[in-house]
């Protein structure tokens, strides 16, 4: 996942950036608040993680800035050395969803971050089977079906593609999706990421006479819409292992 980290420390931004990393997460780190303002109005991530007292925006007005805009339903971790029940009661109030106090071990940040990721993303990394309507992904063989029929897909192709419906409804910036997809920063990925949209749209037929809509957001990235009557959800997540040619092909 890609958090945003905002902490002036350098010290514990880096202690936080490697247990982060360590784990498989892309860690972004802001020393001012008014720069991860500026970064959450272009460019995606999956959870921030804040600190109160930053010189020119703290914590908590950054907080209040997400929970108003786009950034609304971004998961956030308060990390930070008040903890005071009032200092406490009144960020989860003002829309935080954990709140830790320094100093924290690195196990302790680690499975807050991942059970509050789990819990926003549904998360299961043991999952091998993903259903969105007519469009079923089987994650542990790379293989996507569509109406039962397996649509062939390049490993990049199928990774676009996952992420795109796990996202359903959500823009993704460019950033987000070459960090993600081809663990690269997006500069020299600009034409390589439209042809893959262009060929998951063709392929998976994400059209609007099919119910969806992969479409770019201006200046930001691209966003895959379900558009009848109710966006198509995950209908199935399974662990259990998929029997060989289960599907038609």
């Amino acid at each position: 996942m890609r958090i945003a980290l905002l902490e002036d420390d350098p010290v514990q931004a880096e202690s936080v950036s490697e247990t982060l990393v360590a784990a498989g997460h892309h860690c972004h780190h802001f020393e001012r608040g008014a720069a991860l303002v500026r970064a959450l109005r272009r460019d995606t991530f999956d959870l921030l993680i804040l600190d109160w007292q930053i010189p020119d925006m703290t914590g908590e007005e950054v907080l209040r800035w997400a929970k108003q805009g786009e950034a609304a339903r971004l998961p956030v971790i308060f990390l930070t050395s008040y903890g005071r029940e009032e200092d406490i009661t009144s960020i989860l109030n003002a829309g935080a969803d954990d709140y830790l106090v320094k100093p924290v071990a690195s196990r302790v940040l680690l499975a807050r971050v991942t059970a509050l990721l789990r819990r926003t993303y549904a998360i299961n990394v043991n999952v091998t089977k993903a259903v969105f309507g007519e469009i079923e992904f089987h994650v542990s063989a790379g293989q996507v079906f569509r109406s039962g029929v397996e649509v062939k897909l390049t490993q990049r192709e199928f990774a676009l593609a996952l992420l795109l419906f796990q996202n359903l409804g959500r823009p993704l910036s460019r950033a987000h999706i070459a960090e993600r997809v081809w663990k690269q920063p997006p500069d020299a990925l600009s034409r390589t990421m439209d042809t893959h949209v262009s060929v998951l749209r063709q392929k998976l037929g994400l059209r609007p006479d099919n119910g969806y809509r992969l479409a770019p957001v201006y200046a930001y990235g691209y966003r895959l819409e379900g558009l009848s009557g109710e966006s198509p959800a995950p209908g199935e997540q399974s662990g259990e292992p998929e029997p060989p040619g289960g599907a038609a092909r």
